[in-house]
């Protein structure tokens, strides 16, 4: 067996590259002719959340599911539009996707949300929401003003902890929060030490159960965590040299973290930091000619878990 296989822990399943083919990335290829059928689409891996996947079709666009790449089981989401996507209605790509799991109500959210705009209009600031129940098994809506607005990175880092999903917003001014329960968005403000720009990255991650912020700058991965979610409070929970790794800092990306390691993809390559040891160690590194999407732009941690999606 590969050792590198072996070191890898079971929270965290890199590689999850976006509009893969279904078949290579579930090995599902048996479990039946509408599984089958999937596997010959082109999906994106939108967010992953506890064990769960949540996918939408490429060439059919409005079409989500949500996976379980441990059980093989998957779930087609009916549609969740009023009305056809058409070029009089462009709102056919998503400005937020999230994916919600709770494993002790035993059921999941998918959050659909985009701004509203008419056919050779801008966006008037109108957030439409579309919440999927798995009890339900249904769609519900709600409209919001949003004024906030999401770089492709950032809009695609989903955290969901304390029953709600936290998205970082584009200028890194703070996190926007919905409640999945109550429909009902909020905002949180980042550490006071926290600058964007200027050399400097921001990141929205989890760290066992909480929500963390984590700060790359040219030498230094600065972190803190929300450790006291009702009062809002952050702490700095470590600050690591990147002397050592300078030539990757441009291009590196957080994917995942523990409270023993930091995992972070490059271009092609995946590293593992010991916050122990101190120690840097290459984890995974694409093929040379491989024609894939740079691992910063598709890699999204995963927990393996045995949660029925079907």
């Amino acid at each position: 067996m590969n050792p590198t296989v072996e070191f890898f822990p079971d929270e965290v399943i890199l590689q999850i590259l976006v509009r893969l083919p279904v078949k290579p990335l579930f090995r599902a290829r048996t479990v039946c002719k509408r599984w089958l059928s999937l596997s010959k689409d082109r999906v994106k891996i939108r967010a992953s959340c506890n064990g769960l996947l949540c996918c939408s079709g490429v060439p059919d666009r409005g079409l989500y599911y949500v996976c379980n790449p441990m059980t093989r089981q998957f779930k087609v989401l009916p549609r969740n539009r009023e009305r056809p996507i058409t070029r009089f209605y462009p709102n056919s790509e998503a400005t937020l996707v999230g994916l919600a799991c709770d494993l002790t109500l035993h059921k999941f959210n998918v959050v659909v949300a985009f701004y509203h705009r008419a056919f050779g209009h801008r966006p008037d600031g109108t957030f439409v929401c579309y919440v999927f129940d798995s009890g339900m098994n249904k769609w519900r809506k709600f409209v919001s003003i949003q004024d906030d607005h999401f770089t492709h990175m950032n809009r695609h880092q989903v955290v969901f902890v304390n029953g709600s999903l936290h998205w970082l917003t584009g200028s890194c001014l703070f996190v926007l929060v919905l409640d999945v329960e109550c429909d009902v968005w909020r905002k949180i403000s980042l550490p006071d030490e926290v600058s964007y720009g200027v050399g400097n990255r921001v990141y929205l991650l989890e760290l066992e159960g909480c929500l963390s912020v984590v700060q790359i700058s040219e030498a230094w991965m600065k972190i803190w965590a929300m450790k006291e979610y009702d009062s809002e409070v952050w702490s700095v929970v470590d600050r690591v040299s990147l002397r050592c790794i300078r030539g990757m800092v441009p291009g590196i990306f957080p994917i995942s973290q523990t409270s023993e390691h930091v995992f972070l993809a490059t271009h092609k390559q995946v590293l593992v930091y010991n916050r122990k040891s101190r120690v840097w160690k290459e984890m995974y590194s694409l093929k040379t000619n491989s024609s894939s999407f740079p691992l910063w732009f598709s890699a999204h941690a995963f927990r393996s878990t045995i949660f029925p999606c079907d």
